[in-house]
């Protein structure tokens, strides 16, 4: 006996439904009025992203495809010149002296999007980390599956209001102060590390170094061990991540380049911290509609 139609239809929507739980995207978009070069970085006993460095024009945006279980950092690097074969060095954010990092991670100051995808039904584990310091501004948003999910970020501009002490200066398209190191890379001292007899929440807490950061960007880690108001939990099916969210005026692309960034067609908001919602890809819902009127 051939199977209906209608159950054709189910187990080809549960089938799309199972493909598409493997996987998450992580939409990368440039809103910054210069170009970027992002990186990544594997965590222990997780693969490498398929691209782990990559120049993004200022407007354009990258998805980047990556399954269950994977662990890593994401970052954004500045004032970079690099050679034809990759070669070069980094104003912030600088992996090695490399376009491709494989495996180098960032040279502090950097703002970092930190994530453990979950596997199966596991939820995701994300934050926005300014504990070794702050390059840019960052907004991370992600589409649950089974919900709401909470969006987090370090909006503010921290380099503005450095102290002194902490100012990371350069030229080029990204001129002035273009890092503010946190004070454990400053100064490097076990209170401001929480390393040494300061390692446990109970004998390090903030600083006023620290409380700083915090203040601007109340959502981020800004110590070590602040974890109570900085890392949140998720079932997502893609993140969005856009550094410099707060610049207006730029224009955004809703058409995601996988391999290659492409120029943005749409405008869009630069997204303020709010909780995002749970809304299905657009080709499942329509396939849903299809099912429902067979």
């Amino acid at each position: 006996m051939r199977p209906s139609k209608n159950f054709r239809s189910f187990f080809f929507l549960c089938s799309l439904l199972f493909t598409n739980s493997l996987s998450c995207t992580f939409i990368v978009t440039n809103n910054c009025p210069y170009t970027i070069w992002p990186g990544t970085l594997a965590g222990a006993g997780t693969p490498q992203l398929p691209t782990t460095g990559f120049r993004l024009d200022s407007g354009q945006s990258v998805g980047i495809q990556v399954t269950p279980g994977w662990s890593g950092r994401i970052w954004a690097r500045t004032g970079c010149k690099f050679e034809d074969w990759g070669v070069g060095i980094c104003g912030t954010g600088d992996c090695g002296g490399k376009m491709e990092c494989d495996g180098m991670g960032p040279t502090p100051p950097t703002t970092l999007f930190e994530i453990t995808l979950g596997k199966g039904d596991d939820k995701d584990y994300y934050d926005v980390s300014v504990v070794d310091g702050y390059n840019l501004p960052i907004l991370i948003v992600p589409r649950g599956v089974y919900g709401g999910c909470n969006a987090t970020g370090c909006a503010a501009d921290l380099n503005s209001g450095c102290p002194k002490e902490l100012q990371v200066v350069e030229g080029g398209e990204a001129t002035g102060v273009v890092g503010c190191k946190s004070a454990c890379v400053a100064f490097g001292r076990d209170e401001y590390c929480c390393s040494g007899e300061f390692a446990s929440p109970t004998t390090c807490g903030p600083s006023s170094y620290s409380n700083i950061f915090k203040r601007a960007c109340p959502k981020a880690y800004s110590y070590a061990f602040d974890d109570g108001s900085s890392t949140f939990t998720c079932k997502a099916f893609d993140y969005a991540i856009t550094f410099c969210p707060t610049i207006t005026g730029l224009r955004r692309s809703n058409n995601i380049a996988t391999v290659q960034p492409i120029r943005g067609d749409n405008n869009g908001e630069a997204g303020q911290m709010a909780s995002s919602s749970n809304i299905l890809p657009i080709h499942m819902t329509f396939l849903l509609l299809f099912i429902l009127y067979i």
